[in-house]
């Protein structure tokens, strides 16, 4: 934990387990956008333990069942920022859990290619 890391100093969660937890994204992208983040203070996704990884696909499964329950989207996107060049600001590691739905773009092929958009179409 770092005093100065916001997710070290969050307390409520929607889910949690021993290693991970649950919130919903701040400014999400979609409805539903939530971040699984470990409870350990831990920059890049390369540098979890095994056992954080299983705890954080964990949750990554129940939180997309919760979002299939209530919000009914067509697709999903997953994704980890792992540094600075990859887009990465907290440096503490989230995986984003994104509900999709038909229309939420005008044309979503290549899904997270998109991150660099001149190569998003092949």
């Amino acid at each position: 934990m770092t005093n100065s890391c916001i997710f070290c100093k969050l307390n409520s969660y929607i889910l949690e387990n021993d290693m991970a937890f649950v919130i919903y994204d701040k400014y999400p992208v979609t409805e539903g956008h939530a971040l699984v983040i470990p409870k350990r203070h831990v920059a890049d996704y390369f540098d979890t333990t095994d056992e954080e990884k299983r705890a954080m696909q964990e949750l990554s499964e129940h939180i997309r069942d919760i979002q299939n329950e209530k919000l009914s989207p067509d697709g999903f996107n997953i994704g980890i920022n792992c540094g600075e060049a990859a887009g990465q600001t907290i440096f503490h590691v989230h995986m984003h859990v994104i509900p999709r739905y038909k229309g939420d773009m005008e044309d979503p092929q290549g899904g997270v290619r998109g991150v660099i958009p001149e190569k998003q179409k092949y």
